[in-house]
């Protein structure tokens, strides 16, 4: 079936249209009932980890995008820490063969920073630009000063953005944790909030000296957020992100299991409340999954012995639905601009209703999380047992459905 768009009624999330018309090859139309629900353009995503090529034994390329079309994604950002790192012509263009032959919804892959994403020698910024939505060694910090200068400068030159993952080698001391209350009574040994603020403060001057497109990935700490804050004010060409967990969790919620280990690490309070004030004033642009899946044995040794990383791309919305816009913390409109307008409008993606992305929620019931009910591979979530409003119900992406989960009164018209 081919298939495509039809209705031209605006929609909003504040004005959700009755009916989504979808016209299939024959000159009919699948007509959805959406009178319940929320309808809202598609999301976009720019840190997902899809796993592919090499680590498919985490994810695909394919259960990784139905598992965001799930989450009502249209499009995500893959980042780079794969096998092999896509940091030449060579690398990118077997994971582009992936994407292409694979991919349920519109994916942008970012090239690395640096060979390897070792560090120690640039990257084919220059070869790779045209075919990448970015540059970053994510999952790693590029340690030398003049190595992200020169990053900064040849993705200027390219009109490309350096997207950082900021964490100062020299002060994790084989950290686990964030540093704070549970770490300290349980014994685990802790990663400082310097060592992600320290790095911002040096790339946010290295961004004011060079003029390069600047954007933090997943801030967790206050010094994060009161860093970004003054840069943008002193006009530093800067966005950041950060992820739903970092926002609705803190570190006294913590348990002994893998399911709670990421990194950067879940905070303390003062740090969460410190990134919803950065939401509310603007501060922080957007929210970002950090989608990262692993395997069941690989997240089996507790907070000490797991790797780190949580999946997130089916849960974000119903989560920051339930836990933000419903106590009146944000409004849905603001979560829209942050899941869809603002990561769009940054990285130059295509989305939202004008071009056919769009996500239907049902929100009249509450369900409770279940990772083994997840369409990713990954069932690393510390969310299992929540409860929550937001199902998808529908994805549609560049006019084609997506995602379907069957619950929509629906019927078939002929087109006149």
């Amino acid at each position: 079936m081919s298939i495509k768009r039809i209705d031209s009624v605006p929609m909003n999330a504040s004005s959700p249209i009755v009916n989504v018309r979808i016209s299939d090859a024959d000159n009919a139309a699948i007509v959805f009932d959406t009178s319940s629900c929320l309808v809202l353009p598609g999301f976009v995503d720019v840190h997902v980890h899809l796993r592919e090529p090499g680590f498919s034994y985490k994810e695909t390329v394919a259960t990784g995008t139905a598992a965001a079309a799930r989450g009502g994604y249209t499009a995500v950002c893959a980042m780079p820490n794969l096998n092999p790192v896509p940091d030449s012509d060579e690398h990118l263009a077997v994971q582009e063969k992936l994407i292409r032959e694979n991919a349920k919804i519109d994916v942008y892959p970012y090239g690395a920073i640096t060979v390897g994403e070792k560090g120690e020698e640039m990257a084919e910024l220059e070869v790779m630009a045209p075919r990448v939505i970015a540059f970053s060694d994510d999952g790693k910090g590029v340690q030398s000063d003049a190595m992200m200068r020169e990053a900064m400068l040849r993705a200027k030159a390219q009109g490309k953005i350096i997207a950082a993952h900021c964490e100062d080698n020299s002060l994790l001391r084989g950290g686990c944790i964030h540093d704070g209350a549970y770490a300290k009574a349980h014994g685990l040994p802790g990663i400082c909030s310097e060592s992600e603020y320290g790095q911002i403060a040096r790339d946010l001057r290295l961004a004011a000296e060079t003029g390069c497109a600047y954007h933090v990935c997943h801030i967790s700490t206050k010094e994060s957020v009161a860093l970004i804050r003054e840069a943008k004010a002193a006009g530093v060409n800067v966005t950041c992100e950060t992820g739903p967990h970092y926002l609705i969790m803190n570190d006294s919620m913590l348990e002994d299991d893998g399911r709670f280990k990421m990194n950067p690490p879940i905070r303390g309070e003062e740090d969460r409340l410190a990134l919803l004030e950065g939401i509310a004033d603007g501060t922080i642009d957007m929210i970002a999954t950090d989608h990262a899946p692993h395997s069941a044995e690989e997240k089996a040794g507790g907070l000490r012995g797991s790797l780190m990383g949580i999946v997130g791309l089916e849960t974000a919305f119903p989560l920051l639905y339930t836990n933000l816009v419903l106590p009146g913390i944000i409004t849905l409109d603001r979560l829209t601009e942050l899941m869809c307008t603002t990561p769009a409008k940054r990285f130059g993606i295509p989305a939202g209703f004008e071009n056919d992305c769009y996500t239907v929620f049902r929100t009249d019931t509450e369900y409770t999380i279940d990772p083994q009910e997840f369409l990713s591979m990954g069932r690393n979530t510390p969310f299992t047992g929540w409860k929550v409003r937001g199902a998808c119900a529908l994805t549609v992406c560049r006019g084609k459905i997506v995602y379907d989960d069957g619950s929509l009164p629906r019927r078939r018209e002929i087109n006149q």
